[in-house]
């Protein structure tokens, strides 16, 4: 009738139909529907599958209400500041009578989370698949819980935990490991080779990542390739390792992923090892640290070995032609490339991968001494090229840029900060410009 008010249509709609409709929304638009009505409440709380809270004390008291509104949680991450006091095991407890069913669970700076709290979530959480922990201050006990209690654990992730016994008769049984677990990543441990039972007792290992670990890892290395040899991913960051641990880890003959980063004691002879005996290497990125002891030695090792070699990150090495034409001719499947730091590439280097490199999709280069000269030839070669990044190329100019984008025949995406200096100088800005970042954010665009 005239003058009613109009009539809402989602009325119409049953609860599985906008169940559909919230999954397609993101976090914020999420937020903003579950705020127009009781029942839309209700909906998109029983549709949200992942779930963030801060995690300090002071949650506890709404943490009751939060269980109940939703109901069908699988993915959680607790998160603390460190100035702040945290949740403890009572709330955890709660939790994992709750919500049985979550898979994956975050804790960072939970502090007050103590062995007694992961015995609780081993016991609530039998079908836990994922487990991260960052900067909390539980021991040895509960992470054995937790491996004990989970059996269908899958990746485990530990970081900053300060609380392991320096002895390493507390963590001994952690060689009693879930025969599921694929992901290991210790980061940033005093005593990260306690962990060393639970690698070499886990028969599926697929991913091991080793990052800022105190301690000697060559002895280490060779036990895990000597136990896990089906390992596919290995990542070696600042961390006190050798040649020796490298010719360890070349028994690995299914290696995928290998990142070495920051090793100061490794060199051409580690990384030939590598490339010698996993032929099925499809990604490597290799830091030197300006070290000078890793260059073409290595790299055409890598060249002749990994022929299957897709993508290709290095930062503080030195490659010369003789290198970068071995590569461009042995891996003709590379289609991701980042150099980054590179005092030798320049414009005969960046010919040479526009030549022969038919199917590069992705270009990085940062810090290089190219000039336009080399962009003329990324002009007419490398047909698949999608993307290129430039930053802190100075000798760049925008005229080069310019020619870049409009002379090739296909589309090509070009950032650079000679573009966004010049734009920011007249008050514009483009969303795909590169942001100021280590070398390693720069070249994380190639998995874009």
């Amino acid at each position: 009738m005239a003058g009613d008010p109009p009539r809402d249509c989602t009325l119409d709609l049953p609860d599985d139909c906008l169940e559909i409709v919230f999954h397609l929304l993101g976090p914020d638009d999420r937020k903003f529907c579950s705020l127009v009505c009781r029942r839309w409440l209700k909906v998109e709380a029983h549709t949200r599958r992942r779930l963030a809270l801060h995690a300090q004390s002071s949650l506890s008291e709404v943490l009751p209400s939060l269980l109940a509104r939703f109901d069908a949680v699988s993915s959680l991450s607790l998160r603390c500041d460190r100035l702040s006091d945290s949740i403890g095991d009572d709330a955890l407890d709660l939790i994992a009578r709750s919500w049985p069913s979550l898979a994956r669970i975050k804790l960072r700076s939970c502090r007050r989370v103590t062995d007694m709290g992961m015995a609780a979530l081993a016991a609530g959480f039998p079908s836990l698949r994922s487990l991260s922990v960052t900067s909390c201050s539980f021991g040895a006990a509960g992470l054995e819980a937790v491996l004990q209690g989970c059996p269908r654990l899958e990746n485990l992730s530990i970081k900053g935990l300060r609380c392991l016994s320096d002895p390493p008769h507390q963590v001994v049984r952690l060689a009693a490991a879930s025969s599921a677990l694929r992901s290991i990543c210790l980061n940033e441990l005093y005593n990260g080779q306690c962990f060393a039972p639970l690698i070499a007792g886990s028969p599926n290992l697929r991913t091991l990542k080793i990052i800022r670990c105190a301690g000697e890892w060559d002895s280490l290395l060779k036990l895990i390739a000597e136990k896990v040899p089906q390992i596919v991913e290995i990542y070696l960051e600042k961390i006190q390792v050798s040649d020796q641990g490298l010719f360890s880890l070349s028994s690995c003959l299914g290696l995928e992923v290998f990142r070495l980063v920051k090793t100061p004691e490794c060199t051409d002879a580690g990384v030939f090892a590598i490339a010698e005996k996993c032929h099925r290497i499809r990604k490597i990125h290799i830091d030197g640290w300006r070290m000078n002891l890793i260059g073409d030695y290595g790299l055409m090792a890598i060249a002749k070995g990994c022929p299957e070699l897709q993508e290709l990150v290095l930062i503080g090495i030195n490659p010369t032609v003789q290198s970068m034409e071995v590569i461009a001719s042995s891996c003709r499947g590379l289609e991701r490339l980042a150099l980054c730091g590179c005092e030798t590439i320049g414009d005969a280097e960046v010919a040479c991968i526009a030549t022969k490199c038919t199917a590069m999709r992705k270009l990085c280069i940062k810090g290089c001494p190219v000039t336009d000269r080399g962009l003329e030839a990324l002009v007419e070669g490398c047909p698949n090229l999608v993307k290129i990044k430039l930053k802190r190329c100075n000798r760049v100019t925008r005229q080069g840029l310019d020619w870049l984008m409009w002379g090739r025949g296909t589309p090509l995406a070009v950032s650079s900060d000679a573009m966004e200096l010049q734009e920011s100088d007249a008050g514009m800005s483009e969303n795909w410009m590169l942001e100021s970042g280590n070398e390693e954010e720069a070249v994380s665009s190639l998995a874009d």
